[in-house]
């Protein structure tokens, strides 16, 4: 192997502090590896973009197990509402989501990358890279034999290093209510609605600060539509349990990849993890689970590389991301065959159940 980079410099250059890159820069940082994350935002809590729910895949992992309960907020019933608000109750013996106090939790992430020696340096973008003999040249200064870019779905690292790019996106916006309760906060309530969500599902939670409440819809560039989460509160919000007269606080809004993993998500020394890498569910949408373990993945690939000769760690990263494919067809079927009707009509069927249970739980609970 070439061992050329001078020791002063990282191994390892993250671009992004998320689940994604935290778990790619403990990782390879608990093999001893030189580890320094650049974050834009000088705090980690703020301006965030993901509703923070965490399955219990995720919550059962490395590291994420050892969350404060104080930030969390266990959930073990799903209650799914037709378009005419007629709703079933659905659950599975063991299984349970977590919500969180997100800003603490990413906060708590941030504490984490210190604490296994990680060099987190908080409002630092990312600009440019740029290709070397032994690695990338970050940002016209910064040398690094791996450059992993984990800055969502809109990658700059991916432009910057040719790497493939995520092109089809749901839209997402979430109010939060601090300190309301739900009539109804053991379950998280989600509803089918084509004219407020196409193309995805809204949602109801009880957090442990409050209540956070959003929908997403298809992304269409050329005529981009923004969530009526105002309508979409009036219509379901007694429903679910939502009390009147809520003044919502902070207000989350973001792209969400859901076309599966992008081609070409490494390159020379530069991979792609979590949103960036399109490591989210094309049906749930969630990515937490799949961003962590991939994430980690390749932190210890480029690890397994550099100190024992392992197999080249872009070869791993493309291994290991998950490929979604009956849920990649899942998704095609429901951005074209999506009607309100059938929902209404088969709510309480045990084919819908089934499948419903399938996309919440998988089965794996008990």
């Amino acid at each position: 192997m070439d061992n050329a980079t001078p020791s002063s410099t990282p191994d390892v250059i993250v671009v992004g502090a998320s689940f994604a890159g935290a778990a790619c820069a403990i990782a390879a940082a608990q093999r001893g590896l030189r580890v320094c994350v650049l974050e834009r935002k000088h705090d980690p809590g703020e301006k965030l973009r993901t509703t923070g729910i965490i399955v219990k895949e995720a919550a059962e992992q490395t590291l994420l197990n050892r969350i404060p309960a104080s930030m969390t907020r266990r959930i073990e019933e799903v209650r799914l509402y037709a378009p005419s608000l007629k709703q079933i109750a659905l659950a599975a013996p063991g299984y349970y989501f977590l919500t969180t106090d997100t800003p603490a939790v990413m906060r708590w992430l941030a504490g984490q990358l210190r604490a296994h020696g990680v060099d987190l340096r908080l409002g630092n973008a990312f600009t440019a890279a740029e290709r070397t003999t032994h690695g990338w040249q970050v940002n016209g200064t910064g040398a690094t034999r791996y450059l992993v870019g984990a800055d969502g779905a809109r990658s700059r690292v991916a432009r910057a290093c040719g790497l493939g790019e995520v092109r089809q996106f749901l839209y997402g916006i979430e109010y939060e209510f601090p300190g309301a309760t739900l009539a109804r906060p053991g379950a998280l309530h989600c509803f089918i609605s084509k004219r407020y969500a196409p193309g995805y599902i809204g949602w109801i939670a009880q957090s442990p600060t409050g209540v956070q409440a959003g929908l997403a819809l298809r992304h269409d560039p050329s005529n981009a539509r923004v969530p009526d989460i105002d309508g979409f509160l009036l219509r379901v919000g007694r429903a679910g349990g939502l009390p009147r007269h809520l003044r919502p606080g902070h207000t989350r809004a973001g792209l969400i990849p859901c076309s599966g993993p992008v081609l070409d998500m490494t390159r020379d020394g530069a991979i792609l993890v979590g949103d960036a890498a399109g490591i989210v569910s094309p049906v749930t949408a969630g990515g937490i689970h799949s961003a962590w373990e991939h994430g980690w993945s390749v932190g210890r690939a480029i690890a397994a590389h550099l100190r024992d000769d392992g197999p080249p760690p872009e070869r791993v990263a493309v291994e290991a991301a998950p490929r979604f494919r009956a849920k990649r067809a899942l998704r095609w079927a429901y951005d074209r065959l999506q009607f309100d009707w059938p929902f209404d009509l088969l709510l309480h069927s045990p084919p819908l159940r089934w499948a419903a249970e399938q996309v919440y739980f998988h089965k794996r609970g008990s």
